[in-house]
């Protein structure tokens, strides 16, 4: 068994424990606090006052001793009845998760819990902790407000509402949770298994746009009129059955003679029409397969999705339709907004190698196409020469999640503490990284191939 699984499934069992490290501080100084009131007084040592300060020393310590033992007994008797619930009513912990939009910022994600029928421990607090995956698990949510029967004045259940922050954009798989009942000083902590299942994803959130004009290429209405005439295939290319009407020169004598049907070509045309803009996000990589579980891909693959979502946002801000082409399959309810299933998409995509860029992307058809540092480079010059300047090109940096400001960073680390920054490690190892010499050098040859380029490009 590998350390970190190990580590996690301890971490996992030490829920279970009822005491924490207030256990021993707090009883640290109450035993303290016993000595100093309790030490016998010496005759020739005795103030005026000092009998009456002890005396009062005393009953302050008695009542915050008493104050501390009824909200812990308070928080056992909360434990107790909820394991009454439980066990003859099926209460558990509900969850629910919901994005929302913080301080200009789409996509943050929210959990709501609520749990049934259970009383809050005097002056105390109760929590949850959510284990998704291969028990990894959350921060602790505190449950403080409460949900009151309709039309009454008695508590049905108690609410929180918590932001989420999680490692990776991605679907997680819920594993459980616990509940936990503690005081008023966070002396015991009284843990209750819950059995919660089911998926949830963090979203990729918004960056800084980078908007570029765009027109569609693909017709399903002929509601929107373009300024520039776009190209509809037609020579050679399609047929229809004859009509009274059509130039009969335009009979295909070829399919008459094998099918004894007659059809006709339909000429090119360039119809001043067009309904939607398809967008394209390869998420393509031809390095090692070996290195794909190593902390710098999850994290350019968190990047890039970020700006993935930030070019479809600022698209979808635009007069047309946007359809959004993946280049993987995944099963997203149908009765998501169009949005919503685009994120989740977006946030389910991993990095792969099972279509070429030529398969995925149409240029007759597709719009905007978002390309890595990790996309294959002779498919995508080759992509370039079939593209004009109505296709707009996004080609994201990978190598820019781990850009830092040398100075700055020790000047911080100088005067300030450092802040907790998941990627400062990653940071650190990455200048001797051999992986950052390769995305480099692809990343200058991806930028000389858009400048030569006739498509619209820009780097992110």
């Amino acid at each position: 068994m590998r350390w970190k699984q190990l580590k996690r499934l301890l971490r996992y069992y030490l829920q279970y424990i009822p005491f924490t490290i207030n256990t021993l501080l707090y009883g640290m100084a109450a035993y303290i606090g016993y000595r100093i009131l309790y030490q016998p007084l010496q005759k020739d040592e005795v103030a005026p006052f000092r009998p009456f300060v002890i005396l009062m020393g005393k009953i302050v310590f008695w009542f915050l001793v008493a104050l501390v033992l009824l909200s812990i007994l308070s928080t056992i008797a909360s434990w107790l009845y909820y394991l009454w619930l439980k066990h003859n009513k099926q209460y558990k912990l509900e969850v629910s998760f919901t994005t929302e939009t913080v301080n200009g910022k789409k996509n943050k994600l929210f959990l709501q819990a609520a749990i049934n029928g259970v009383y809050r421990p005097l002056l105390g607090f109760i929590k949850g902790r959510l284990f998704y995956d291969n028990h990894q698990m959350t921060e602790t949510f505190s449950l403080l407000s409460n949900k009151r029967k309709e039309k009454s004045l008695w508590r049905a259940a108690i609410t929180g509402r918590s932001r989420i922050e999680l490692p990776d954009i991605k679907e997680y798989e819920l594993k459980g949770g616990f509940v936990f009942f503690e005081d008023m000083l966070h002396i015991c902590k009284l843990a209750v298994a819950q059995p919660i299942g089911g998926h949830f994803s963090q979203p990729p959130v918004l960056k800084e746009d980078d908007d570029r004009e765009v027109y569609p290429k693909k017709t399903e209405s002929m509601d929107v009129r373009i300024e520039q005439l776009r190209r509809v295939e037609g020579e050679y290319l399609n047929y229809k059955d004859f009509e009274s009407g059509d130039d009969v020169r335009r009979i295909v004598w070829k399919v008459y003679a094998k099918s004894g049907e007659l059809v006709v070509r339909v000429p090119e045309l360039y119809e001043p029409y067009a309904s939607h803009l398809y967008f394209y996000a390869s998420f393509q990589s031809v390095l090692q397969p070996q290195w794909m579980n190593e902390g710098y891909f999850k994290e350019m693959l968190n990047y890039y999705k970020n700006n993935v979502w930030t070019v479809y946002d600022a698209l979808s801000k635009k007069e047309w339709a946007l359809r959004y082409i993946p280049d993987q399959q995944f099963n997203i309810p149908e009765h998501l907004p169009d949005a919503d299933k685009t994120s989740r998409i977006i946030s389910n995509s991993e990095w792969n190698n099972e279509k070429t860029l030529q398969q995925y992307f149409n240029p007759r058809h597709g719009t905007v196409l978002c390309v890595s540092s990790l996309t294959d480079l002779d498919e995508l010059e080759t992509l370039l020469h079939q593209c004009d300047a109505s296709t707009v090109i996004y080609f994201v940096k990978l190598s820019g999640v781990f850009r830092q400001f040398a100075a700055w960073t020790w000047l911080k680390r100088l005067i300030l503490l450092p802040p907790k920054d998941r990627l400062n490690k990653l940071r650190a190892t990455w200048i001797l990284s051999p992986l950052r010499l390769q995305v480099l050098k692809r990343e200058k040859a991806i930028e000389a191939m858009l400048n030569k380029a006739n498509a619209t490009t820009g780097i992110l």
